[in-house]
């Protein structure tokens, strides 16, 4: 670490009383904020605290963002102790600094934030069982049922337009059409593949405009990494990850888990006939889903939920794709062609999505 970092380190550890820890060490596989695991003596008891340095890049309003992760973060508190659970583990806590407040800016302008260390959990990249994908359907349908009625309008949107699929379809065509690597020659038939559906990517949202489903509190980034898993009992115990929560939909949380989470590929697969969406775990996560949610989910928002996981997916398709096309500059890539293969995952996700489309609803109708 740079001298400068190590002085912004020592000022973020400072504001919150951290002024000399046990031991402060690089933590997690992040790569939007920088995270710090700071182990702090507190009487006979060593304490764990998570210290992040909020990324200003990926998000130009801290105080907003901290806005948001506070209100929820101490409503689902007051829910959880009022129906007998354990809000220190349950949800994170914004800890505040000595002066009472959510998150500190250093000298370089750098804001920073304290969570307390939840112990006896884990944290895993995919899930190895379809208990555990169901379990992580169960939190995230909690979560749901946990913010019924939290007022989703007085957050504020931390990314503009995140799941805005009708944008995101908009900024591919307009790289497309900017060419600016040379690149479009050569991905004709992906750029087909999204054209062919610029009318899927207005499903959801006209659903919204019309009033047929309304805006949620969401956490839109779904992802079983984002779920704190209790050791002892293999639950779905904490949401993690709360920079995204914004006003959303419920289907597009729904299907963000679905593209992530119901196959067995890498995200960066070569080879796509190892690329398979698989119908038992799209059940598995559905059943487990709406009972988390405990009938929150309306019957319109319910039918909507296989749009979710096809739109979600081809969204994230077209955001490789265009990335791609621009040059690779947001998404880290450790080879060349890799936002490509990302993208051709996702659109041979879909085109199952597709040929399975009945088995899909029938399945959400089930439940």
């Amino acid at each position: 670490m740079k001298n400068v970092e190590k002085a912004m380190l020592q000022q973020a550890l400072n504001a919150w009383g951290f002024e000399c820890p046990n031991k402060v060490s690089r933590y997690g596989e992040g790569h939007i904020n920088d995270t710090f695991c700071v182990e702090v003596q507190e009487g006979k008891n060593v304490r764990r605290y998570i210290l992040q340095r909020m990324s200003t890049t990926a998000f130009k309003n801290p105080d907003q963002l901290m806005a948001n992760i506070t209100g929820v973060t101490d409503y689902l508190s007051e829910k959880i102790r009022e129906n007998g659970g354990d809000p220190e583990r349950e949800t994170i806590t914004v800890k505040r600094t000595c002066q009472g407040e959510t998150f500190f800016t250093d000298s370089e302008g750098g804001p920073w934030r304290v969570y307390p260390f939840i112990e006896d959990t884990e944290c895993l990249q995919s899930a190895e069982t379809p208990e555990l994908f169901e379990a992580s359907a169960k939190a995230f349908g909690r979560f749901q049922y946990m913010l019924r009625d939290y007022p989703a309008e007085t957050l504020y949107e931390t990314i503009a337009k995140f799941h805005d699929t009708e944008n995101r379809y908009a900024n591919l065509m307009k790289a497309v059409e900017a060419d600016v690597c040379g690149r479009a020659a050569e991905v004709q038939q992906e750029i087909e593949f999204a054209k062919a559906r610029k009318e899927d990517c207005s499903v959801c949202l006209q659903a919204l405009r019309e009033g047929k489903l309304p805006l949620r509190v969401t956490h839109n980034d779904t992802k079983l990494n984002n779920i704190l898993i209790d050791k002892e009992t293999g639950t779905g115990l904490c949401i993690i990850d709360l920079d995204t929560v914004m006003p959303g939909l419920a289907c597009n949380d729904f299907g963000d888990s679905i593209r992530f989470g119901a196959n067995h590929n890498a995200e960066d697969e070569k080879d796509l006939s190892k690329v398979n969406f698989d119908l038992s775990l799209f059940e598995v996560y559905t059943r487990g889903f709406l009972e988390g949610a405990q009938g929150v989910i309306s019957q319109e928002e319910k039918e909507y939920l296989p749009w979710g996981a096809r739109l979600m997916t081809l969204e994230c398709g077209m955001r490789f794709l265009t990335d791609y096309l621009d040059g690779d500059h947001y998404f880290a890539v450790h080879r060349p062609g890799q936002n490509l293969d990302r993208c051709r995952t996702q659109f041979k996700l879909v085109s199952d999505m597709e040929k399975c489309w009945q088995q899909m609803q029938e399945i959400v109708r089930k439940y």
